[in-house]
């Protein structure tokens, strides 16, 4: 079982509220937990087994420069809790200045820690943790907050199966201001289990939503696991809910949008997308689809805009039906405008992403998506705006469930400069079954990171990242980096190293 956390109801998080002294961290890259102006990576392992305990869970960071790895897990001083079997920290992570000193801070949740309170321990309650980066790194004498649902939030309660953290969203609205959002898809409301709930941290603001609170689209339902994914940018939220009943369609799901203006002690509500909505026009809801099951967003420039107004919000639907094959998959892209208003700008499946590749049953297409914007600030183009959709369960020739990451234009026409990254094509092979290539995923301006957690070392898995160059993906041209378990510092041991990365 996971860990007993005790944590005071009391305990309160405050994000920018009172800016640290600048010490010599130096803002500007993301993330950056020492300040020292070069990229980071945090890669979590939350199969991991520490002090013994399997499954318990950690994250290595990987500071740039070869300046060190470094270890965060449960097992550091200042926690509040420590490894037990089971606890799967590291299920979810973000990234942000929550405290505004220059030096980058890592959010990490532990949606299986069991709690204690007053009324006994409550087993996969889950508790997130905010380790905060320092100029002499981050990890062992980093400062460490330490949250369950009811210490975030006093009018909240800490309950079994609530799975506080199990998804995560953080960064800096427009104005500055640092933001935290987290997911809890397993809270109750009322009587109806498993409807979901997200918690937001603004400044000194704290509040939490769900679908019955006042003008917020949809209605709070058994099984919705409103919360369950997230994605953000600095003028938008989006909450997935891939179990949501669509029509009497159950687990059609979908996915509800924010802004960051706090009204009636709540984000904004903007609107709730789901394959009926009238914007999208390139399929319908039906049962056991799961829209919103995967969620990335980008500030997006439109033509004729003077900054980024807008965003690019990809939604998976891995259980998407293509034509008469079950489960291959679909992601969906859309635009979301200053006033909330959406649009469909892209639609696509293995079919258009890759020319005369063919949708597989069970391939679950769009289980993970990013999208990144390769010129910041500029005019989003055809040409800068890329799309990445993790297909983990795709086969590669004879090995099963290899994994694949296609990679197209999120704002093209299907097909248009498409490429599927395989392990022995594109990225390090060789391929081999169950690796599950693409189960990790992320993007930034200059590189694509392909997580493959249950890549085999010897016959035992240990998982491993891919950094791929855009310019290499492009034409092959650029840089492919390898980080894994027993290399360039990072320890020799891990079950799933890759599973999340940022």
């Amino acid at each position: 079982m996971a860990a007993a956390l005790v944590v005071a109801a009391t305990t309160s998080l405050s994000v920018g509220s009172t800016p640290a002294a600048a010490a010599t961290c130096t803002t500007g890259t993301l993330p950056d937990f020492n300040g020292d102006g070069i990229r980071d990576m945090a890669v979590a392992d939350p199969e991991a087994t520490v002090d013994g305990k399997a499954n318990a869970g950690l994250v290595r960071v990987v500071l740039g420069g070869d300046k060190g790895v470094t270890e965060i897990s449960q097992s550091l001083s200042g926690m509040s809790a420590n490894p037990e079997t089971g606890d799967k920290f590291g299920s979810s992570i973000a990234v942000y200045d929550a405290d505004k000193d220059g030096c980058d801070d890592l959010v990490v949740s532990a949606p299986y820690e069991d709690v204690t309170t007053a009324d006994g321990a409550q087993a996969d309650a889950g508790a997130v943790y905010v380790i905060h980066g320092r100029p002499a790194g981050i990890g062992q004498g980093s400062t460490i907050k330490s949250y369950t649902q009811a210490g975030l939030d006093g009018d909240t309660a800490t309950e079994a199966g609530d799975l506080f953290g199990y998804a995560l969203a953080a960064g800096t609205k427009a104005g500055g201001k640092p933001y935290l959002a987290i997911g809890v898809p397993g809270e109750a409301i009322g009587s109806l289990s498993d409807a979901g709930c997200i918690h937001y941290v603004q400044g000194t603001k704290k509040t939490t939503v769900n679908q019955d609170d006042p003008d917020v689209p949809g209605v709070a339902e058994a099984h919705d696991r409103f919360g369950q994914t997230l994605a953000a940018t600095s003028r938008f939220i989006a909450a997935g809910a891939p179990g949501e009943a669509i029509g009497g369609e159950s687990f059609a799901g979908a996915v509800t949008l924010f802004n960051h203006t706090i009204e009636d002690g709540r984000p904004t509500s903007l609107d709730g997308v789901d394959e009926n909505h009238p914007a999208l026009v390139s399929g319908a809801s039906a049962k056991d689809d799961r829209f919103g099951t995967a969620l990335s967003m980008v500030p997006y420039r439109p033509s004729g805009a003077d900054s980024e107004t807008d965003a690019l919000l990809a939604v998976g639907t891995p259980n998407e039906n293509v034509g008469t094959v079950t489960d291959a998959g679909a992601v969906t892209v859309l635009r979301v405008k200053p006033s909330g208003a959406v649009t469909e700008v892209n639609f696509v499946d293995r079919l258009a992403s890759a020319g005369d590749d063919r949708p597989a049953t069970s391939d679950f297409f769009g289980q993970r998506v990013a999208l990144a914007n390769t010129e910041p600030g500029d005019t989003g183009t055809a040409e800068t705006i890329k799309l990445a959709v993790g297909v983990p369960n795709q086969d590669v020739g004879t090995a099963e469930n290899a994994g694949a990451v296609h990679v197209l234009s999120a704002l093209g026409s299907p097909g248009r400069g498409s490429k599927v990254l395989t392990r022995g094509h594109g990225l390090p092979g060789p391929a081999e079954s169950r690796d599950f290539a693409g189960l990790g995923l992320w993007a930034t301006y200059k590189d694509l990171y392909v997580g493959v957690p249950y890549s085999k070392t010897s016959g035992d898995r240990r998982g491993l990242v891919y950094a791929a160059s855009w310019k290499h993906i492009e034409d092959g041209t650029g840089s492919v980096r390898t980080v894994k378990p027993g290399a360039d510092g990072i320890p020799d041991e891990g079950k799933a190293f890759g599973s999340h990365i940022r």
